[in-house]
């Protein structure tokens, strides 16, 4: 559903006298349907990187990633906005909404843009703000008025309001208590059991050791030597 195929990456510092940054090089790996595989690597690695490439936020140097059959590095924009609205879903650390937009409707726009009637994506919404244990007197607000914990949980209810057949989470139990933390991986099991395919960042060891079946080494990628292939991963800790 996810494969990535000899992908690189640079940043040119434009006001740095046009220095490049060598960021990823060489990354090749593939994410099944009903499969979540997790980034690891130090602060710095590329993480969060390679996952906007993947949502085509960035630009890509070198290589082919494609979600389904469609390549974000050569589609043209419209295709990643359809990409987007109906196939890829991404949940990142910072919810970013227009201001004074129900926080209801802000979790509901994703399925009201695929056509499905307002109230069931209402009650969808209803539903999932419940599930995460955001009050139901905060549902009218606007959720930039909320706490960081709360707007995470919205982020969350929005991103899993419709069945996206790939999905990437960023460090989406962050800032979650106990409680919150289980709904958010019972979502992430759901989805795998319904058959998306799941590239996540968890610096919670125990969250990522519960729902993810492989890892990536990030730092693996680093400029050097070429790595060719996809042995760059392992499976709950056996080399893969």
């Amino acid at each position: 559903m996810i494969e990535l195929k000899d992908v690189s990456k640079t940043f040119t510092l434009h006001n740095q006298g046009s220095a490049v940054i060598d960021v990823v090089s060489g990354v090749s790996f593939h994410v099944a349907a009903g499969e979540c595989v997790a980034l690891t690597g130090a602060s710095g690695a590329g993480k969060s990187t390679l996952m906007r490439m993947i949502y085509g936020n960035y630009l890509t140097q070198a290589g082919a990633i494609c979600i389904g059959d469609v390549d974000i590095v050569q589609a043209e924009p419209r295709e990643v906005i359809a990409l987007r609205r109906a196939v890829l879903g991404y949940v990142s650390q910072f919810l970013r909404v227009v201001p004074r937009v129900a926080t209801l409707d802000v979790v509901a726009d994703p399925l009201r843009a695929l056509g499905v009637p307002a109230e069931v994506a209402a009650a969808k919404a209803q539903d999932l703000l419940a599930r995460l244990n955001i009050p139901q007197r905060l549902w009218p607000l606007s959720p930039t008025t909320f706490s960081g914990g709360e707007q995470q949980r919205v982020n969350i209810a929005r991103g899993f309001a419709h069945a996206y057949p790939a999905l990437l989470l960023d460090e989406p139990t962050a800032s979650l208590d106990a409680t919150n933390r289980e709904v958010v991986l019972s979502l992430i099991e759901e989805a795998k059991t319904r058959g998306a395919a799941i590239i996540g960042i968890f610096h919670d060891d125990a969250a990522r050791a519960r729902v993810c079946d492989r890892e990536i080494d990030v730092s693996v990628f680093a400029p050097g030597p070429s790595i060719n292939g996809e042995a760059v991963g392992h499976q709950r800790g056996t080399a893969a």
